[in-house]
């Protein structure tokens, strides 16, 4: 942007000085003269100052440009069945709360969808879900079917033999259930 506001002005310069040659010297007075010849080199400096600040800037924006690596495989570099696994993980959070461990369980079990380790492994790490919100959405849930405790609903949330969410998520679903 700057390059191109140069050239008017450069333009604009030749002509100045085209003009000042053509007035002849006993018209002009020596000092006015040469206070307009400093002006001229004053501006043409500037003019070169701001080139080179273009330039210097395209430069630094040239060196800036970063390609960034895709941080996830490309579903074609992914197996079908780790795809498939991710699908069932996402269907199922969709449709109702999961723990990341229960989500898993599902995924594996041999009465769930059967699939091997490293597939649903590989949902569970991509998956979009805030397990904090889905404990939150399991603890209103058993709110509405049975009323408990604090505590009875904090370990309902948080056992190994119930939901499976960490202690945190169980914390987090106790705090900001609704009263």
């Amino acid at each position: 942007m700057k390059k191109l506001l140069s050239l008017p002005i450069m333009v604009l310069l030749i002509a100045v000085m085209t003009a000042c040659g053509a007035v002849e010297e006993e018209q002009v007075p020596a000092e006015t003269q040469a206070t307009e010849e400093t002006e001229i080199e004053n501006e043409a400096d500037a003019i070169a100052d701001e080139e080179t600040e273009v330039e210097e800037t395209e430069e630094v924006a040239e060196e800036e440009v970063v390609e960034v690596e895709p941080a996830e495989q490309e579903p074609a570099e992914v197996p079908r069945e780790f795809q498939n696994a991710l699908r069932s993980a996402q269907n199922y959070v969709d449709i109702m709360p999961f723990s990341e461990k229960g989500l898993f369980e599902q995924l594996t079990s041999e009465y769930g969808d059967q699939y091997p380790d490293d597939a649903a492994q590989y949902a569970i790490e991509n998956v979009e879900v805030d397990y904090n919100e889905e404990a939150l959405e399991a603890a209103k849930t058993y709110q509405e079917i049975s009323p408990m405790s604090d505590q009875q609903l904090l370990d309902q949330l948080a056992s190994e033999y119930g939901d499976q969410y960490t202690k945190e998520q169980a914390q987090y679903a106790l705090e900001n259930l609704p009263n």
